[in-house]
């Protein structure tokens, strides 16, 4: 990587593959000790979509039932 006049820190495209970093996406940076943590934030979208998960109907049921029982809904 290399720093630019005012600042800037320009990363390779490997490093913003590999981070999930995309033109025109966010990102947070933070300081631990004398480093720099870059983290990508997901878009609403990739969010969504890394999230996905596949149930039975069975175990919707379950799991709804479950809930519904620690909220003190269900009898």
């Amino acid at each position: 990587m290399r720093v630019g006049k005012r600042g800037e820190i320009y990363t390779t495209a490997e490093v913003r593959k590999r981070i999930g970093l995309r033109e025109g996406g966010k990102a947070r940076a933070w300081i631990e000790g004398r480093r720099l943590i870059i983290e990508a934030i997901p878009s609403i979208e990739d969010a969504i979509r890394t999230r996905i998960v596949e149930l039975t109907p069975e175990e919707a049921e379950r799991l709804s039932e479950e809930i519904q029982r620690e909220r003190g809904i269900y009898g």
